[in-house]
């Protein structure tokens, strides 16, 4: 059977808060634009702490091969349950990274406190956190309110997203357990990406050396320079 394919949703902020209140996270948070990861001035609109990150990279082959030599060493997720750090989806739905993307930060550290009782958003988290990757990825493929909800906001945006499937990818970062966690569908689960301390957000320098300087440096070290990557933050409503 030919799997579900959707329409890729755009990275910004108007997007994701639209698939926030459609899934019921609270109106108290809200995206931002990520303009700057150096510059003071171009991150003083965003609130601190910042909760998650969401970020399209495109896949340059430095990035290919060391996703390639890390999820060679890793067996598939067996995680599950409510010990679990993080709340982990692997991706069956074709061109809903954006949406999974949205859940990663939604669901997991901080902002899961935020999430309204009883919406979709929670119904999706409770019923996710004690099934297995296969259970988890087929439940959440067969959500009816989340199809719905991403199918809302396809129209919003500055452009119709174009993207080819694996040109880009839609990573979440969160910060859960004291530690940074890199979560993308396509992977073979979460990556722990290393320790933060109790003062670091996600845009602590830190946070942004382990996470997105990382994989840009990645590039710049095999002499490549593609800097086509958007981001958006997380955080309390300003």
């Amino acid at each position: 059977m030919e799997r579900k394919t959707w329409v890729m949703l755009e990275n910004n902020p108007e997007v994701m808060n639209q698939l926030a209140l459609k899934l019921g996270l609270s109106s108290e948070l809200s995206f931002y634009d990520v303009w700057s990861l150096d510059e003071p001035e171009l991150l003083a609109h965003i609130p601190r702490p910042v909760l998650a990150l969401l970020v399209i990279f495109p896949l340059t082959p430095a990035w290919n091969k060391e996703r390639q030599e890390e999820d060679a060493e890793k067996d598939d997720y067996k995680g599950h349950g409510p010990e679990e750090p993080v709340i982990w989806f692997k991706q069956t739905i074709g061109h809903a990274c954006g949406s999974i993307g949205f859940l990663h930060c939604a669901i997991n550290g901080p902002a899961a406190q935020y999430i309204r009782p009883d919406s979709d958003l929670d119904k999706i988290r409770r019923a996710a956190i004690p099934l297995k990757m296969e259970d988890r990825a087929d439940m959440l493929y067969h959500s009816v309110p989340f199809e719905e909800a991403h199918k809302s906001c396809v129209q919003i945006g500055d452009t119709t997203p174009t993207i080819e499937e694996h040109g880009h990818h839609f990573v979440a970062l969160v910060k859960a357990n004291g530690k940074l966690w890199e979560l993308e569908g396509s992977r073979k689960g979460p990556i722990d990406r290393g320790e933060l301390g109790d003062d670091e957000d996600l845009l602590s320098p830190k946070a942004l050396e382990l996470g997105i300087k990382r994989t840009i440096l990645l590039d710049q070290g095999t002499g490549g320079n593609d800097l086509r990557f958007s981001c958006i933050a997380l955080a309390h409503k300003a």
